[in-house]
């Protein structure tokens, strides 16, 4: 069995803040050690129950955040900032499921720690068929497109009530609970990880009996609406192909497949990136 695991960071225990999430930051390093701890027990209880090919994507912000140095033999890490796709690079029909860990709710969810949809600074809301979408729904739907089933999402717990009303096949362990955007109360990391590695065995079981199913987009074509934080990112997000200016902050696509939204997002995001860079430089 072949297994893509994608890890970001805002979802995981013990993380709560900025400061904790940006390399360079006093508290990064809180964020390495987390991430590492939690992979490694995640590929350790995958290779337990008898997958014997893993992909790990290192897939927060510059995609720097696991210790290279604790990747056990015989599994691939994908690192690094740009790529295709993101947080899927690579994932394609060859994968029998994915993982996703480290996962938060979507952008302008109340009370829930580090909401954002893929850019807190670009978007204000990223929405599919009408529908206000988080990055787990997204990706979800890129590996629905190659037939891969979501087995199992780790976050906090309001993505965990999303998870289950979206694909309620697919195992969510909570991994914290939000009290607000930047507070949550996580248990021991002992007791996180007992409760993920049970989770991960349950998810296996599943994907082995195909009890879970790949999440297909809810409309056809893709309808993606763009609501971005400040007018001036969507002036130029308006010229991406295929662009329809709604109003002053919203942009709109229409696609064929969840690939192409994932792509349209991630550029809008670098376009974001690339005008608050211009500014900051006069």
């Amino acid at each position: 069995m072949k297994v893509y695991v994608s890890v970001d960071a805002e979802g995981l225990p013990g993380i709560v803040a900025p400061q904790q999430l940006m390399p360079g930051a006093h508290l990064f390093d809180e964020l390495r050690k987390v991430s590492t701890n939690v992979v490694t027990k995640v590929i350790d209880v995958l290779k337990d129950c008898g997958v014997d090919e893993i992909v790990v994507a290192d897939s927060h912000g510059s995609m720097l955040n696991m210790d290279y140095l604790s990747i056990p033999r015989g599994v691939s890490l994908i690192r690094g900032f740009p790529r295709p796709l993101a947080m899927i690079t690579g994932l394609d029909s060859s994968f029998s499921a994915t993982l996703f860990i480290g996962y938060h709710s979507a952008a302008g969810t109340a009370k829930s720690v580090l909401d954002h949809t893929y850019s807190s600074a670009a978007f204000h809301e990223v929405r599919i068929c009408g529908k206000r979408v988080s990055e787990f729904y997204i990706n979800a739907l890129v590996a629905g497109e190659h037939g891969v089933p979501v087995a199992l999402v780790a976050g906090d717990d309001k993505l965990c009530k999303e998870v289950r009303e979206v694909s309620p096949s697919t195992i969510c362990v909570e991994l914290k609970k939000s009290i607000s955007r930047y507070s949550a109360s996580s248990k021991s990391l002992g007791e996180v990880l007992e409760e993920l590695s049970k989770g991960i065995r349950e998810a296996m079981e599943r994907v082995r009996k195909g009890a879970i199913a790949a999440i297909n987009p809810p409309c056809k074509p893709i309808d993606l609406e763009l609501v971005f934080r400040r007018s001036e990112y969507a002036d130029i997000a308006e010229e991406i192909p295929g662009g329809e200016r709604i109003d002053a902050y919203t942009v709109r696509f229409v696609v064929d497949k969840p690939s192409q939204a994932a792509k349209i997002i991630e550029i809008a995001a670098i376009i974001a990136a690339g005008i608050d860079s211009l500014f900051q430089r006069r």
